[in-house]
């Protein structure tokens, strides 16, 4: 299957809300809205099929060393074609071109990750993801995502 990785258009924010508000209403990832992802389309990456965006995922910057991998969500019908892979990829060569060591992840998909070369790592290893955007999360007082960090 051939999709295109590459960086977010403006004009897809509605559509890649969308995507997310997909697992979100399940409560698998915090939601985005569209506003949210037009705040920050610069930092998202798509994986484009036949017009269609197939997934995306998005970066966050917290030091210089020191970046997330965040909002990783795949359209059901594209599961299991390498377009996950393909945008981690992506993710982790955009954060290494600016000079990032250490990328993490929160997620309920620890074997997904763990074969792209992540390790299950505590959260509060992290404390400045929890302090920017923990804090406004429902989930904050019970948070049941497994954090895992990979050396860039």
């Amino acid at each position: 299957m051939p999709f295109e990785i590459r960086n977010a258009k403006l004009r897809e924010a509605s559509e890649i809300a969308s995507l997310i508000s997909s697992y979100s209403s399940k409560n698998l990832m915090l939601s985005r809205t569209a506003e949210s992802v037009v705040e920050e389309i610069r930092n998202f990456i798509v994986a484009e099929y036949k017009g269609k965006i197939a997934g995306c995922c998005a970066v966050s910057f917290f030091t210089e060393d020191l970046a997330e991998i965040r909002s990783v969500a795949v359209d059901r019908q594209y599961k299991g074609k390498g377009i996950g892979s393909g945008l981690i990829s992506k993710a982790e060569e955009i954060l290494r071109d600016e000079g990032i060591k250490n990328a993490f992840v929160l997620t309920y998909v620890d074997d997904f990750f763990s074969r792209l070369g992540y390790i299950k790592v505590d959260k509060s290893k992290f404390p400045q993801k929890i302090w920017r955007d923990c804090l406004s999360c429902p989930k904050i007082t019970q948070c049941d995502e497994i954090a895992m960090e990979k050396s860039l």
